[in-house]
């Protein structure tokens, strides 16, 4: 196999370096090349790749059409038979290529994806972050190193997609977020399999604080009921759990008001088990409590989310691109 890496980036200078300096560590000894699309940035990052001479990197400057798309541009340029798809704030541990490399020699599938994590540098919101995204008490644990799955859905910060693939499903599709399953499930239509390779995992950096966390969750929000109605044979009723976790809690607090406090005690105890877990795992009593500021917000922000967007595509049946012409790239 040959590797190609696409990385798209949007005014991120830094991030990049961050990750070009994290690949000139690989302890993988094949060639492979790195394919930088920017995504019609007006803060370049090209200066900073000129300092990579060392790595085989290609420069492409596009006009903006989202990061889906921007992946498909680099995909159609590059050279490798096997793409690896990076957010431009991730850093790759020394032995990654290493480890998809071995991995997919033993066990070949056309679509993977890997979990992420976070380094002691990040900060503590950021470890905050992680936590709640990769928690089993959160998300089940499947962004987070999970293999009780049936059907892993790869995430596009840490991505695998053959040449073969890519070709068969013209690659993403120009909602975003929500491209990523958006992807899988096509793939599976098409009869290629994906997997999560656990070892193979990144510190993803997500460049993210409570505001621009809020906006995030509540994008996957939205995103999912405009999936279920493209592919309501994947509908999943855990896909509602972030909504009834809301409106169970406000309908808790209603109850503590006329003296039935006993609902709100299970939103206590469940609240304190994250602290404890997060004490546990970070071994940080502020990263603990900006774990349950952070399960709040991403409770409310997709919970929110999904019960808007579910009311106007399943109920209202309003056209995706009209309801929410914002998650939807013009190409």
């Amino acid at each position: 196999m040959h590797f190609s890496l696409i990385i798209p980036i949007f005014n991120r200078p830094d991030e990049i370096e961050e990750l070009l300096e994290s690949l000139t560590k690989q302890t993988y000894s094949n060639d492979y090349e790195i394919v930088i699309i920017e995504d019609g940035s007006t803060i370049t990052c090209k200066h900073i790749i000129e300092k990579y001479s060392n790595l085989n990197v290609s420069y492409y400057f596009k006009t903006n059409s989202g990061p889906g798309d921007s992946r498909n541009f680099g995909m159609k340029v590059a050279k490798g038979d096997y793409f690896i798809i990076l957010d431009s704030d991730c850093i790759i541990p020394s032995n990654y290529l290493q480890t998809v490399d071995e991995e997919l020699s033993k066990d070949y599938v056309d679509c993977f994806g890997g979990p992420d994590a976070a380094l002691d540098s990040f900060s503590n919101i950021q470890k905050a972050i992680n936590f709640t995204m990769t928690s089993f008490l959160t998300t089940g644990g499947i962004r987070g190193g999970s293999e009780k799955l049936d059907k892993f859905q790869p995430r596009s910060f840490n991505m695998g997609l053959s040449k073969k693939a890519f070709e068969a499903s013209k690659g993403f599709g120009n909602i975003h977020p929500g491209e990523d399953p958006d992807l899988s499930i096509r793939l599976w239509k098409l009869g290629y399999k994906t997997k999560l390779i656990s070892k193979a995992f990144v510190y993803h950096k997500r460049r993210i604080d409570w505001n621009k966390f809020h906006t995030q969750v509540n994008k996957f929000g939205l995103a999912r009921p405009i999936l279920n109605s493209w592919y309501p044979e994947y509908t999943k009723i855990t896909f509602w759990f972030p909504t009834l976790f809301l409106l169970g809690f406000l309908f808790s607090v209603l109850f503590t008001v006329f003296n039935f406090p006993y609902f709100l005690y299970c939103y206590v105890f469940y609240f304190i088990m994250l602290f404890i877990s997060s004490l546990w795992q970070n071994k940080s009593l502020e990263i603990a409590f900006y774990s349950i500021v952070a399960a709040i917000i991403q409770f409310y922000g997709y919970g929110k989310g999904f019960l808007l967007s579910f009311i106007k595509i399943h109920i209202l049946k309003q056209q995706p691109e009209l309801a929410f012409p914002k998650m939807f790239f013009k190409r």
